[in-house]
């Protein structure tokens, strides 16, 4: 089973005879996609972003290509999902974690155009009309609570509903008593910058011990917060269901685990009461929809992490939309340089903080290469241990 059979019968998308990577640069970060073409004329498109490694994550697609995909049947995704993660002796990790992801994505772009169907028809259809999405990213500039109030209500303006923002700053492991306040009350001032009908989702970026996390959420109870996503290191993951405990909000996190395998520990351990995979990471439709329905056995939630380019944005509606446990969608397209929707042409739009369902074949994304020649990948890096990280100044 873990080498292409060219014997069995090949499907309508035909089977799969090259495959390439292409990177974007943006101010924000690098964007890298893989592109399957088949010998029946079709393309499929993935997203296999890297915030940091789009060399490597460009590399490992390509050799795949070699070892799994060539010659390979799209339809048959279980099996080629299995090909690259066993075969190719992956154990978890981002890099193998991100182009298994991308790579699924093609496939069901593909399956869909043969077919003629949204890539959503191929995933358990529909359950809802549209897909209510957050904004992150809005937060760029001064760490002063006046100035996250002011874009906190321009965001909102925009129609949004849920907003998510990482308030403290270079914060590692603990906070001063002067960063703790600052932080706090950067979360007051969006909450009555927005009002109580908008559904605000603090970040902590899995960086606090158990004592500022458990003092934190105490701090932040009177901000009736959404969710407090990541507030420790998924090295203590045993301490997240004790967190729970003490806390009146959810506890979110996630999106650091690449598959069913990783996820493990926290399902086993109940450690959040939302998960969030990322389509472009999590392994891909295949694997994100198992998570979902495992989710759904621990009385949990789900809503999909995605800092990616608006190419992963869409393909996670697909993946949703015939998702009974879904929560909200992440995004930060509302960042983005305009050049970006050109060059993933297709993309779904967000208005008034939703998506509305897809009606192209596939994933309906084309990626435009005159726009990616014209917008090399930078290799940049912003480190968000640093001192103003939050501007998002890549170095």
């Amino acid at each position: 089973m873990l080498t292409v059979d060219n014997t069995r019968p090949v499907g309508p998308a035909g089977r799969i005879s090259r495959v390439e990577t292409l990177t974007l640069g943006t101010a924000w970060r690098d964007f890298s996609y893989v592109r399957v073409h088949t010998d029946a004329g079709l393309t499929g498109v993935g997203e296999i972003t890297h915030p940091y490694r789009a060399r490597e994550t460009c590399q490992l697609a390509e050799a795949m290509a070699g070892r799994h995909l060539i010659g390979a049947d799209p339809f048959d995704v279980e099996e080629i999902w299995l090909r690259m993660y066993q075969g190719d002796f992956l154990r978890g990790g981002d890099v193998g974690g991100i182009v298994v992801s991308g790579v699924d994505q093609a496939l069901y772009d593909l399956m869909g155009k043969a077919l003629g169907v949204p890539a959503y028809r191929l995933t358990g259809g529909a359950c809802r009309d549209r897909v209510r999405v957050y904004a992150n990213g809005w937060y760029t500039g001064d760490r002063e609570p006046a100035a996250f109030a002011e874009r906190a209500r321009a965001t909102v303006a925009k129609g949004y509903t849920a907003l998510k923002f990482d308030p403290f700053g270079a914060g590692l492991g603990e906070l001063s008593r002067a960063e703790l306040r600052r932080s706090i009350d950067i979360v007051a001032a969006v909450r009555a910058a927005v009002g109580p009908e908008i559904e605000l989702y603090v970040e902590g970026h899995a960086r606090f011990a158990m004592h500022t996390a458990a003092r934190l959420v105490r701090e932040l109870e009177p901000f009736d917060l959404g969710w407090f996503e990541e507030p420790l290191p998924w090295t203590h993951i045993e301490r997240y269901a004790e967190l729970r405990a003490r806390a009146t909000m959810p506890i979110s996190g996630g999106e650091h685990f690449h598959n069913r395998y990783e996820y493990a520990r926290l399902f086993a351990t109940d450690a959040v009461d939302i998960i969030q995979p990322d389509l472009s990471m999590a392994g891909g439709f295949t694997e994100v929809r198992k998570l979902a329905a495992i989710a759904d056995q621990h009385a949990m939630v789900v809503a999909p992490h995605n800092s990616n380019s608006p190419l992963c944005t869409t393909a996670s509606v697909h993946a949703v939309l015939g998702m009974p446990n879904f929560k909200i969608l992440e995004t930060f397209d509302g960042l983005l340089e305009d050049y970006v929707f050109d060059a993933v042409r297709g993309a779904l739009p967000v208005v008034d903080g939703h998506i509305d369902l897809p009606t192209a074949p596939g994933l309906g994304i084309e990626l435009v290469d005159e726009v990616f020649a014209e917008h090399p990948p930078s290799h940049g890096f912003w480190n968000m241990f640093a001192e103003g990280w939050e501007k998002r100044d890549r170095r």
